[in-house]
């Protein structure tokens, strides 16, 4: 078969067994994706070429068993504006989507126990200011000036055998801070001092420390309690193993 016989040659899924489109194949380290199957992977997965069909096929039974987190998820809290961070407070989980409806997208349901850090990203783009001079051309002051916008990224590193991070825009519009009045890079504005930046910062840091304290508290309320030591009582002389009300098994009084 030659090479215009490969390129047209019909190709079957790996996972689901259904034939390929002429567009829609997926490669797989060992075989084929189809679109379809693709579509149901984690929107945080991006290791699809080095995966293998089982790993694929693993993916998608966890996604499967995912929709049942979704169904049973209750947001208390909300962050963000587009992409928005969900936090169900009870449950001790979180996810991340712009879906309104979550049962369709079925958003990776997350516990607070898998966050292992999270990092503010304030990204800053400045672009130069021109002018129209007598003859209709766009030029550059002297010295340049520029106009500055800001972007607030929230990236949630997590343990996940799929991703290692969930990440998301905070604000749906850049904080645009002198964009009528440009500036000379040598006097490049404080976004301290702008109201809508010190907004997104204040979420952004909020987020991070709830984040770390949920972390923290899942992880303690899932550690193994330390065994209890054997002690002397100064009642009875035994050595006993106090009772969960911190009593002696043998007297029954308080072991202090």
């Amino acid at each position: 078969m030659g090479i215009f016989g490969k390129l047209f040659e019909k190709k079957i899924c790996s996972v689901c067994g259904g034939e390929i489109g002429l567009l829609g194949n997926r490669k797989l380290e060992d075989g084929n994706l189809c679109k379809t199957c693709a579509g149901k992977l984690s929107p945080f997965f991006s290791d699809r070429r080095s995966s293998t069909v089982e790993q694929i096929k693993e993916q998608l039974d966890y996604r499967e068993e995912n929709k049942k987190a979704v169904a049973a998820f209750h947001t208390t809290l909300s962050y963000g504006e587009d992409v928005k961070l969900l936090i169900d407070e009870d449950a001790k989980k979180f996810m991340v989507t712009r879906a309104r409806d979550l049962i369709e997208a079925n958003p990776d349901v997350l516990d607070f126990s898998q966050v292992t850090g999270v990092d503010i990203d304030v990204d800053e783009d400045r672009t130069e200011a021109t002018f129209e001079n007598g003859e209709g051309e766009e030029v550059s002051f002297t010295p340049p000036r520029y106009t500055f916008s800001y972007d607030f990224n929230i990236v949630i590193r997590v343990n996940s055998p799929y991703f290692d991070t969930v990440e998301f825009r905070l604000n749906r519009s850049s904080v645009e801070i002198n964009p009528n009045s440009p500036v000379p890079m040598s006097a490049a504005p404080k976004p301290s001092l702008n109201l809508d930046y010190r907004r997104y910062e204040e979420t952004a840091n909020e987020i991070k420390t709830l984040l770390a304290e949920a972390r923290r508290e899942a992880r303690e309320a899932s550690a193994p309690a330390a065994p209890k030591a054997a002690v002397v009582c100064k009642l009875c002389g035994a050595t006993t193993i106090p009772d969960e009300k911190g009593c002696c098994e043998y007297c029954g009084g308080p072991v202090v």
